[in-house]
């Protein structure tokens, strides 16, 4: 029985390697995963050449870059590709804008995706649970907040009738009308709307064009969402790819380059949205202590309106202190003071901590930038203005000043 025992064992050995072996070999007609991989680096170029002088070879004679079909030939050529590039860019205007947004929100939340990192946690872990956190955030938020802000919407509906009524009674609306015939003039239009066909389609048309505006709107969203997921798993690959485009002696400088900007972009999305939950907390505080109305929906205007740097938090200041009119002007004289004194100390000791690691941008400039980026791309353009100024600083200062000052 022991003589038999190794060969038992040996066989039951023989047996799980030829089990294991099998499980290891691919199933028939599979195929491996094919994957866009970067090409290795090579370190001697003289050595890849093989000696030839280039790759592949001699290539032979080539034409002189002063020669005229040579000239013409590439100038048609650039401008083919520039009005090519012109086209694809206009017929894609709204694609560009998700990318761009989505891009914004993976550099937004990579920081926060690098400190899990620094903790030992996977990236794609680190991923998953920055993407969940904030998207728990957000639907909590909306989930007490919503419920809110349709009642108050619902009592805004509700009491308009009653302010035009009053405001049709007042002493200023006769008189104005009294010398201007304001309320025979309304309602020769209102009739006049009325019996119009091309009006009353219009209004259907309104309807469906708004429903397909909030449809668009919707995806959207998702589509912004979805590449801000593939982006943020993607941004160091990409980030080496980039780095790759640029020639290798330029590569480290590159680099850094980029990795600076691209930390101060990060860190400016982060700060901004701290920044902008402190000035929608601190209006909603002061809103509900001195009875402004409507204070859950305004300070969801106040957050969405901080998120636009510089001149957002004055818009948001303006357009709550002309609602709290309708409590009476010594209730917006008080939010007014408290709101645009908050500003000040904001600017001076709030923004400055949190913005530290951010970007560092000039006023005059922030303003100019600010302005020019609304009035190209809207919202979307005034909130990146700042960093994309704070990059073209930071490459003018690194590159061309500093060239300059070797001559």
């Amino acid at each position: 029985m022991q003589d038999q025992d190794p060969h038992r064992r040996g066989a039951l050995a023989g047996l799980l390697n030829s089990v294991a072996h099998r499980l290891r070999q691919p199933l028939p007609g599979a195929q491996p995963r094919l994957r866009f991989e970067m090409p290795p680096e090579e370190q001697n170029g003289a050595a890849a050449q093989g000696g030839t002088g280039t790759r592949f070879g001699d290539p032979g004679p080539r034409i002189s870059a002063q020669h005229p079909l040579y000239v013409g030939f590439m100038g048609t050529v650039g401008v083919g590709l520039a009005l090519l590039v012109y086209w694809i860019g206009s017929n894609t205007t709204q694609l560009l804008l998700w990318i761009v947004a989505a891009l914004f929100i993976a550099l937004g939340l990579d920081p926060v995706v690098r400190w899990l990192e620094g903790r030992k946690l996977p990236r794609a872990a680190g991923i998953v649970v920055a993407v969940a956190t904030l998207a728990l955030a957000v639907t909590g938020f909306f989930a007490t907040l919503i419920p809110t802000i349709v009642q108050q919407v619902t009592q805004i509906v509700q009491e308009a009738p009653r302010w035009i009524t009053e405001f049709i009674n007042s002493d200023f609306f006769r008189s104005i009308d009294t010398q201007f015939g304001v309320r025979e003039r309304i309602t020769q239009e209102l009739q006049k709307f009325v019996n119009d066909p091309e009006a009353m389609g219009g209004i259907f048309g309104g309807v469906v064009g708004f429903g397909s505006t909030l449809a668009n709107g919707l995806f959207g969203t998702l589509i912004v969402l979805v590449l801000s997921l593939y982006f943020l798993a993607a941004l160091p690959a990409m980030k080496k790819w980039g780095y790759r485009l640029a020639p290798r002696s330029r590569r480290p400088r590159v680099e850094a380059l980029a990795e600076e900007i691209t930390g101060s972009v990060g860190n400016y999305v982060i700060g901004q949205a701290v920044v902008a939950l402190l000035n929608a907390t601190f209006a909603f505080i002061v809103m509900s202590i001195v009875g402004v109305p409507f204070a859950v929906l305004l300070a969801f205007v106040v957050a969405l309106l901080a998120f636009i740097p510089l001149v957002g938090g004055l818009i948001a200041g303006v357009i709550v202190s002309l609602i709290a009119l309708t409590a009476g002007w010594q209730t917006a004289v008080v939010y007014a003071i408290c709101y645009f004194a908050y500003l000040q100390f904001e600017a001076y000791f709030i923004s400055p901590r949190i913005m530290q690691k951010a970007v560092a941008v000039p006023g005059a400039v922030a303003v100019i930038s600010v302005i020019a980026g609304g009035s190209l791309l809207g919202v979307l353009g005034a909130l990146i203005a700042i960093p994309t100024a704070a990059a073209i600083l930071l490459l003018v200062k690194e590159l061309f000043i500093v060239r300059q000052d070797k001559h």
